[in-house]
């Protein structure tokens, strides 16, 4: 039981006195650059899903008759 109590306070004493803890501004611009990036890699899968289901549709309308 001891081993857990030590590993509680020494991690609450890490998050306290050893992390850096970023401001309110880089949080924001780091939320900011989540947030873009997400958007992008969506519109490049949604294209990419777009293509081929396309590329299928012709393909398979080829075969169909």
């Amino acid at each position: 039981m001891n081993k857990i109590t030590a590993y509680f306070r020494d991690s609450y004493k890490e998050l306290l006195e050893k992390v850096t803890w970023p401001t309110w501004q880089q949080l924001q611009q780091s939320t900011t650059i989540v947030l873009v990036a997400t958007v992008i890699i969506t519109a490049i899968v949604w294209v990419m899903d777009f293509a081929s289901n396309s590329v299928l549709k012709f393909v398979y309308s080829l075969f169909k008759g």
